[in-house]
């Protein structure tokens, strides 16, 4: 949908609040995960480590069907609003755990969070930005809540230190609080939306895939394997090789993305969402060889370099790419696809990357492998898909 607040520009008052609200809730959530697998540690659960993300998938892909059928419902606004509210409450929650299963139990909660926020502002940007810059809106949108991911676990191990771990938590909330107050200045964009009542959470097969994205839903899938397991294993490799500040990675891989994340969404508008997506997945593959043999601080920052890079361009490009799949009716859903994929490889990346490492350091290296493979298939299958388009008919 267009309508009157997009005109032709990118930078209308909705898109700045959204973009701001998106930092803050990235930083929310962000700040705390370098901290969270010495926490588990301490309640007696290290060897769950890899379920500190797994979990957190989990719910964040089971409530994607439901996000985005009320995005297309209710409206994008309530959808976000309630996002940033889980990420409130959550942090209150955490200070208040005294075992391993609840710790657990509160991960899965605590998924909801990026199970609804994502879905409703990336169908909030699709209706406020021309359809010709939708990539480099992207790119903005994805710009500011990797500023947020930049900063934020830097914030929370420098609270953590000088403070506490309760008031780094305490932190959290406050930010997704001024998430939600900012989305609460925002216009709703959803033309025909209808007040939300229970039947609405009646989920059927239609509302859970929308088959339209499955391209991008499928290369997003592989390539986010890497994620998961840069979350679970970074956070220890950085303490094996002397670095004292375990959010470290996290920024530098989050700053190198920043550029790379608005020359991305403005290449791929002009050249196509698959070349870019090419040389993106090739690169994500290429960083995660980089990080399970780093036997350096330097080489281990180095590493991050490369992999802000790759998922600075991989990023912004899919989301435009499931944007322009999808059909305007059913773009909460096209996009709630697509995320669901991305939490599934997320959860998946995590959790194989935690079961080969096995708290072993000698085992850092394979740790990366299956992240490694899953982006190179990516590479092989858009290289197929291509082809495949070039010799048929329609664009990339």
């Amino acid at each position: 949908m267009q309508n009157a607040i997009t005109a032709d520009r990118i930078f209308t008052v909705p898109f700045i609040l959204l973009c701001l609200s998106s930092f803050l809730f990235f930083a929310s959530f962000n700040m705390m995960i370098p901290e969270l697998p010495a926490f588990l540690t301490d309640l007696g659960g290290a060897e769950y480590k890899g379920l500190i993300i797994a979990l957190f998938t989990i719910t964040a892909g089971i409530s994607r069907p439901f996000s985005g059928k009320l995005t297309d419902t209710i409206g994008r606004v309530p959808v976000m609003a309630f996002g940033s509210l889980v990420c409130f409450v959550c942090g209150f929650l955490y200070p208040l755990l005294q075992t391993v299963s609840a710790f657990l139990l509160l991960r899965l909660v605590h998924g909801f969070s990026t199970g609804f926020k994502p879905t409703g502002t990336s169908a909030y940007v699709a209706d406020v930005v021309p359809a010709d810059r939708r990539g480099e809106a992207m790119g903005w949108l994805g710009l500011s809540g990797t500023v947020g991911m930049a900063i934020a676990p830097q914030i929370g191990s420098a609270v953590t230190t000088a403070f506490s771990l309760n008031f780094m938590f305490y932190t959290s909330s406050l930010l997704a609080l001024l998430s939600i107050v900012i989305l609460m200045g925002m216009p709703e964009t959803l033309p025909h939306k209808v007040p939300f009542r229970l039947g609405l959470l009646r989920i059927s097969r239609r509302d859970v895939y929308e088959p339209m994205v499955f391209p991008a839903a499928f290369v997003t899938l592989l390539t986010s394997f890497s994620y998961g397991a840069v979350l679970t294993i970074t956070p220890d490799e950085s303490e094996y090789l002397g670095i004292s500040n375990k959010g470290l990675f996290f920024t530098v891989f989050t700053v190198s993305s920043l550029a790379t994340r608005f020359l991305a969404g403005k290449f791929s508008d002009r050249l196509g969402r698959v070349p870019v997506l090419i040389a993106s997945s090739l690169a994500l593959g290429l960083s995660m060889v980089m990080t399970g043999l780093a036997h350096s601080p330097a080489m281990f920052l180095a590493s991050a370099v490369a992999y802000g890079i790759a998922i600075g361009t991989n990023s912004p490009t899919l989301s435009a790419w499931t944007i322009d799949l999808s059909h305007a009716e059913h773009r909460g859903k096209g996009v709630a696809t697509m995320y669901i994929f991305l939490e599934i490889g997320i959860g998946l990346g995590a959790f194989l990357s935690a079961w080969v490492y096995d708290n072993d350091p000698g085992r850092f290296g394979w740790s990366f492998a299956p992240a490694a493979a899953t982006s190179f298939i990516a590479f092989g299958y858009l290289l197929w898909y291509k082809r495949r388009r070039a010799a048929g008919a329609g664009n990339d």
